[in-house]
């Protein structure tokens, strides 16, 4: 007699085995049906969906080509609570060989409500885009990014996180590639450094290879503000056992040489440089798993964007990267777009260029031969006290000493940086500055992007910049960190082709355009560049075919 449970035939067994597994498959999709009920009415259809499909379906092949579409429509959908943040996080970092995730959302920050969050957002003029945003509210307290206190000791002094802070510390700490748009003094540097003194540390005591060279590193377009980052990196990791090197052009190579060798944990570079060392073998990145391009905007406007490629291929492939600028330009995008990683964007502001809004900004319409004159007149009112720090830009170098003499000739302390001066020069003569000893600096473009000199009362243009860019940069130095700021600036006849972009900068900032403002062309012209309309011009046309010429005898 026959066993009835039995299979006659190869078939009937095959048969059996796809019921039990439509069987298993079914009570997984239950499962997941039931855990999705909360979820939005998009993706409990799609589930659904999902399910019916399955359960119609009669083979195994099927079964797990749905299961597979089901995982990525789910996906898709934007996580609303902690746990999914956790659980994306985690598929994502599931291969990386290092640890990025060091964010965990404090419970007063977890109970800040979304309107609270919306109010926030609204009131400090700040836009987040990029997918997982939703899950990162800011922090309104330094004790809510949850770090110790070693690694907050460059906060102390600071009442509250800035706005761009704020946002941006929950997603660097998280290990999202990160981008930051905000005007100049507005707090990025600690925005990058503070997540990033925790990663440095998290491998300084998991890791007992040795090293080949920094953990992080700090790509800047000058050496001021190389040397002022380090300067900020130093002091936040000063506590935390973390060392901090800097390596620029304009000085002998042999000493940045000499520190590259003893393995530093964070290196600030300027490009040029850091890539003629690399090129001598004496800097290895393949260990920067942070990686940050400060300024880059103004990189780009430099030429710098061949090195800045090379400087990337150098470093480890998983890093995590944060790219923080004044702007949003296009070049900007298409370099964020090929290097970063499902990145998130924070906006401080506009993404267009803008004028600090703490500044009160005064142009005047003036002849060459009466500026020197003027100069005099502002600093009279300006400097009465003998204490205010007043910055005066020019723009040439070889302007910078004759002014400084003229201020000098009155009985003023005045220092001055140019180009022409040796890098102690400059330095000593910014740390005088910075300290209040010599309060007048006379100063070119290399001090007008993202250098960090508190206190600075007024800003005087006494020659407008090339660029409207570089304008607000100049301006940007008073204002800063929540005080109230004065620029006064000069335009002369010559300076007539930026005339349309001032005016629009200064209406959009709410401030005063001078009637004489108004007899220049307005008519705002087509970028070219920082350095003019150099080379070849085919103007969208295919280069001619080369001809042979030939020579009677």
């Amino acid at each position: 007699m026959v066993n009835i449970e039995t299979p006659h035939t190869e078939q009937d067994a095959c048969k059996q085995e796809v019921k039990k597994v439509k069987k298993k498959k079914r009570k997984q999709k239950d499962a997941t049906v039931s855990d999705n009920v909360t979820e939005e009415l998009e993706g409990q259809t799609v589930a659904k969906k999902i399910k019916i499909s399955e359960i119609e379906n009669g083979t195994n092949g099927k079964l797990e080509k749905k299961k597979k579409k089901k995982k990525k429509v789910v996906a898709t959908v934007k996580p609303d609570s902690e746990s999914e943040a956790e659980e994306a996080e985690e598929t994502s970092s599931e291969d990386c060989p290092f640890k990025k995730q060091f964010y965990s959302m404090n419970a007063e920050t977890e109970n800040r409500s979304k309107i609270e969050v919306k109010q926030f957002l609204e009131a400090n003029n700040i836009t987040v885009k990029g997918k997982g945003r939703k899950t990162f509210k800011p922090l309104l307290t330094f004790k809510e990014l949850g770090f110790p206190a070693n690694l907050m000791k460059a906060c102390e002094g600071f009442a509250k996180p800035t706005p761009i802070q704020s946002q941006c510390w929950p997603i660097a700490a998280s290990g999202r590639d990160l981008i930051g748009i905000a005007e100049t003094g507005s707090g990025k540097t600690l925005a990058f450094s503070i997540p990033g003194l925790a990663h440095i540390k998290h491998r300084m005591e998991t890791e007992k290879t040795k090293r080949k060279g920094p953990i992080m590193l700090v790509v800047a377009p000058t050496r001021e503000l190389a040397m002022q980052s380090q300067e900020v990196l130093e002091v936040a990791g000063k506590y935390a056992g973390i060392r901090c090197v800097s390596v620029y052009g304009g000085v002998p190579k042999w000493p940045q040489k000499q520190a590259l060798a003893q393995n530093f944990e964070v290196v600030v570079a300027t490009p040029g440089r850091l890539v003629d060392l690399i090129g001598e073998g004496c800097c290895d990145l393949s260990d920067v798993t942070y990686l940050v391009l400060d300024e880059a905007d103004r990189m780009l406007d430099q030429g710098f964007e061949r090195d800045i490629r090379s400087i990337i291929g150098e470093t480890h492939p998983q890093r995590q990267t944060c790219l923080f600028s004044a702007t949003w330009p296009e070049s900007i995008r298409k370099m964020a777009h090929e290097f970063l990683s499902s990145a998130i964007r924070v906006t401080v502001g506009s993404e267009d260029l803008q004028a600090g809004s703490r500044i009160t900004q005064t142009v005047e319409v003036i002849e060459d031969r009466a500026r020197e004159r003027k100069l005099i007149e502002l600093l009279k009112k300006y400097h009465a006290n003998g204490k205010d720090r007043v910055l005066i830009f020019v723009l040439y170098k070889k302007e910078a000493p004759r002014i400084e003499s003229s201020i000098q000739r009155q009985g003023w302390s005045c220092g001055s940086i140019h180009g022409d001066k040796t890098q102690d020069m400059r330095t000593a003569a910014l740390e005088n500055f910075k300290t209040g000893k010599v309060p007048l600096l006379v100063a070119t473009d290399v001090a007008a992007r993202g250098l960090d000199i508190p206190n600075v009362d007024y800003v005087i243009n006494y020659s407008f910049p090339l660029t409207i860019e570089d304008y607000v940069h100049r301006i940007g130095r008073t204002g800063r960190a929540g005080r109230d700021g004065t620029s006064y600036t000069f335009f002369q006849q010559g300076d007539k082709l930026r005339a349309g972009e001032l005016v629009k900068l200064l209406k959009e900032s709410n401030q005063t355009v001078p009637e004489e403002m108004n007899k220049f062309d307005l008519s705002i012209r087509k970028k070219k560049g920082q350095y003019g309309d150099f080379g070849p011009k085919d103007y969208g046309q295919p280069m001619k075919a080369s001809s042979k010429i030939t020579f009677d005898d």
